[in-house]
């Protein structure tokens, strides 16, 4: 007997996904403590390799059911509260960063001179490669908004050429990132300021790579049809966490790169 839908809610089939998906975050997270702990290398890229595949597969069903037409409005307006929460739970994530790195700053001990940044560090200039990289990530906010844009108009065209575009911006941005990250004059476990600095722009430059994979994605699906002006969520998930990305990008350009620069600065002027 034929069944009918009796209800707006989209009715998820059984998959196997979610216990791979636990299966693997295990792995990958006893991965992690084994190569931390000198136990052994290769369970942690087994773990990478294994939530790799499962968020391959669990979102190709995802897409799959996106253009099957069985994302009713319903259904969309949940996957949008969805990454709403998302982004939020991100927001609370870097400002434990913040936090840190606000509490060396603004209290530093005496273990650290009583000073920010602590004595002996030398910081990156500003107004060079992280500037740069602002403006990058600006633009590329920009590139995004004109692909939704046109997305919204129905123009294919348009659509590709900015995803295109900010795709590329976000490889450079990463590019730059590496290329500062090789020539910092500090390390990671040098102290509170390395630790601080590396933690919360390390952890925002992990989040430009997702974000450009994501848009990848995106862009791939794009050529292939997919998203229309009046169904397009996956695309939208992607841009606003582009955006979160950008705003993310300015505080810490401002605080970790300027504030940090200009606090150094009016140490040395009252000395």
């Amino acid at each position: 007997m034929a069944t009918v839908d009796t209800h707006p809610y989209h009715v998820v089939e059984p998959s196997p996904w979610p216990v791979l998906g636990s299966l693997s975050a295990g792995i990958l997270a006893a991965g992690g403590i084994m190569y931390m702990h000198d136990v052994t290398p290769w369970v942690f890229p087994l773990g990478v390799l294994m939530v790799l595949y499962t968020m391959y597969v669990w979102w190709r069903d995802v897409i799959n059911e996106a253009e099957g037409n069985q994302h009713s409005k319903v259904t969309q307006l949940g996957l949008r509260y969805g990454m709403v929460m998302f982004i939020a739970s991100e927001v609370m994530f870097f400002f434990a960063w913040f936090w840190a790195f606000f509490n060396a700053a603004i209290y530093p001990t005496e273990q650290m001179g009583g000073i920010w940044p602590p004595e002996g560090i030398l910081i990156f200039e500003p107004f060079g490669i992280p500037f740069i990289n602002t403006v990058i990530l600006l633009s590329s906010g920009v590139t995004v908004t004109w692909a939704h844009h046109a997305l919204r108009k129905n123009d294919r065209r348009g659509l590709i050429l900015g995803l295109w575009a900010t795709v590329v911006l976000g490889v450079i941005f990463t590019a730059f990132q590496a290329y500062e990250y090789i020539h910092a004059p500090f390390n990671f476990t040098g102290g509170i300021y390395g630790t601080t600095f590396f933690m919360a722009t390390g952890f925002h430059g992990a989040h430009v790579i997702i974000g450009t994979i994501f848009l990848a994605v995106c862009l791939a699906r794009s050529y292939k049809g997919h998203f229309t002006p009046d169904q397009h969520f996956g695309f939208e998930a992607a841009a606003w966490y582009w955006h979160f990305v950008d705003v993310v990008w300015l505080f810490l350009f401002t605080f970790i790169y300027w504030w940090t620069a200009a606090s150094e600065y009016a140490h040395f002027a009252v000395h």
